[in-house]
Order: C-alpha cells, then structure tokens, then sequence
C-alpha cells in the first residue's frame, strides 16, 4: 500500500476531486497555499493499493496540465522600494507535485 500526496493548483483541484471519485479512488482534500505564487492550492491525501499507483499517477498527469500565468512580482522585503517598478511576467503554473510514499500498516474503523 502507498500514500500519494499530490499538490494541485485550485484550478485543477474540483476536476481532480470528480475523476477520483469516479474511478473509485478514495482521497482527502486539504486547501494548502503554495510559498512562490501565494496562490491557493488543494493537496489530496490518496490511500492506494500498490497495484493502482501507476493509473493513479496517470490520472494526476492527465487532468492537472501546465499552462502560462501573467504575475507582478512581490515587492521586495529589504532594501529600497522606491525604486521598485513591478512588471509583470509569464510564468508557468499547474502541474502537480506528487510524493508516493510506503505505508506499513492501514486500518479503517
């Protein structure tokens, strides 16, 4: 048994949410917000059969695609900001980050 944890980007997440349900893969959702963008995220918590990793990860890789952002950076935390003129710029969002990771023992009560 495995624990995938799959970081998503909140555009992808309820797409994410309804193909699990669908091809029977029980999850926990937790709102999560990411450290570069400060942008929500959803992380999903999946307890999976070794056996269904592959079509899990699969799964993942086929709804949570990339796809270009226009941002303004943050103003920085030191130095003068007077000078600072704020441009905004494409930056590449989505995807998703996923650790698989060994379970010794599961129950469910």
């Amino acid at each position: 048994m495995k624990m995938v944890i799959a970081i998503v980007q909140d555009h992808d997440s309820q797409r994410l949410n309804d193909k699990l349900t669908k091809n029977d893969f029980r999850n926990t959702k937790l709102a999560s917000t990411g450290g570069f963008l400060r942008a929500g995220n959803t992380t999903f918590l999946c307890g999976v059969e070794d056996a269904r990793v592959d079509e899990l990860l699969k799964l993942i890789d086929d709804t949570c695609g990339n796809r270009e952002q226009t941002v303004a950076p943050v103003t920085p935390m030191g130095g003068n900001a007077d000078s600072y003129i704020p441009y905004p710029v494409e930056v590449e969002v989505g995807g998703a980050t996923v650790f698989v990771l060994p379970i010794e023992q599961f129950e469910r009560f």
